[in-house]
């Protein structure tokens, strides 16, 4: 389950108990009033059943309004309520006067269209005033609660419904936009990759051929052919370490460039740090690995709305540290395959990775140490016979 239907079910969740609740309580104070009066249990058995039916029908709509998955049967229920909110005043008197704010409010959400709302929102009212003052309400009473106080509600439900819909499409959007955003990427990573062998091996291909046609008539010329393969095929091999290198290495100068309009583009405020000037030069590429991880994990992994960059000197380190809002609930962090990743880097470089969670939270920080350990000397990667270094 995605978050952004997650978030829509929260809010919708609370909405519907809200708005039930104040239903129950409207119904409640003319139920117990008529029983102290009238002293019949079947008659506030009756109430109550009635209450129970018109809270459940009334729920049911305002929750599949809230989520836009309206269908047939919840027009049954607003069918339902209306006749409540409507039947119960005509026979009940004025103690239930204020039993059409059921229908009113589920008027302008039960429809799509804008003017089929606005439409049926004020043909309720209208409808209210007719029944408030049919039950013997005092005219201006009856147009008082009928055109100004009960349909206040309408705005509220309708404004609701609109924000639940709004949330909804922005957390869409922003998971839309970093699914562009990786793809992107790999459409990216394949142009330089056939941009780059395409040609040589379309070339290497071609020259086989006629090193194999001219092996039995002119070796020479043959051999000639397979050193020449022998060039173009190292310089493929330098052209391929080029792009992966790339495609793979990153600084902290370049991701702070990036992460800031990343996360803008997503919907998530953050504002781009300034490091302290002068960073030595090993501290760029793990912290820089540390910023494209922690980004990439708020993107994908959580319910941000903020994102908090710093970069700073302490104790000889400098450390690098994002927090966001909609974190785990947890206090323990789980690490995967790419927090895990991390650890391992920060650790080959002399540094630390702290990730903790709480109060709604989640925090990275990463330290590196301004002078570099000291550690044996990365061995060159193998080469083949005649292969010339890059």
């Amino acid at each position: 389950m995605s978050t952004a239907v997650v978030s829509t079910r929260v809010i919708a969740g609370v909405a519907v108990a809200l708005f039930a609740g104040s239903m129950v309580l409207a119904l409640s104070l003319p139920l117990v009033g008529t029983a102290l009066e009238r002293r019949s249990p079947l008659l506030v058995l009756a109430g109550a059943g009635v209450g129970l039916v018109l809270t459940i029908c009334y729920s049911r709509v305002l929750w599949a309004a809230f989520m836009r998955r309206l269908t047939w049967r919840h027009y049954l229920d607003a069918a339902a309520v209306g006749l409540i909110s409507y039947g119960v005043p005509a026979f009940g008197g004025p103690a239930w006067m204020a039993m059409p704010m059921a229908f009113i409010s589920v008027a302008p959400i039960i429809v799509r269209r804008r003017a089929y709302a606005l439409a049926l929102t004020l043909a309720s009212v209208a409808v209210t005033a007719v029944v408030l003052l049919l039950i013997d309400l005092p005219t201006a009473m009856a147009l008082l609660y009928g055109l100004a106080l009960l349909p206040t509600i309408a705005p509220m439900t309708y404004g609701m419904a609109w924000l639940c819909r709004i949330v909804d499409e922005l957390r869409q959007a922003r998971a839309e936009l970093a699914r562009r955003a990786v793809d992107e990427e790999r459409v990216r990573f394949a142009r330089d990759l056939h941009d780059t062998l395409g040609h040589t091996l379309q070339a290497i291909a071609l020259r086989a051929e006629l090193g194999e046609r001219l092996v039995a008539d002119a070796p020479d010329r043959a051999l000639r052919e397979l050193a020449e393969i022998q060039r173009i095929a190292r310089t493929a091999v330098h052209d391929v370490r080029e792009v992966v290198r790339g495609y793979r290495a990153t600084s902290l100068a370049g991701e702070l460039d990036g992460l800031a309009a990343v996360l803008g583009a997503a919907g998530i405020s953050c504002e781009r740090p300034e490091p302290p000037a002068d960073l030595p030069a090993h501290v760029h590429e793990p912290l820089g690995w540390v910023a494209r991880e922690a980004v990439t994990n708020v993107l994908r992994h959580s319910a941000a709305t903020w994102c908090e960059v710093t970069v700073h000197v302490e104790d000889g380190h400098v450390v690098l540290e994002i927090v966001n809002d909609g974190g785990p609930g947890a206090t323990r962090v789980v690490r995967g395959n790419g927090l895990t990743g991390l650890a391992e880097r920060m650790k080959a470089a002399g540094g630390r990775l702290e990730t903790t969670s709480g109060d709604g939270t989640f925090r990275v920080s990463a330290a590196v140490p301004l002078v570099p350990p000291p550690g044996p000397a990365e061995p060159a990667p193998a080469r083949l016979p005649g292969e010339v270094a890059p």
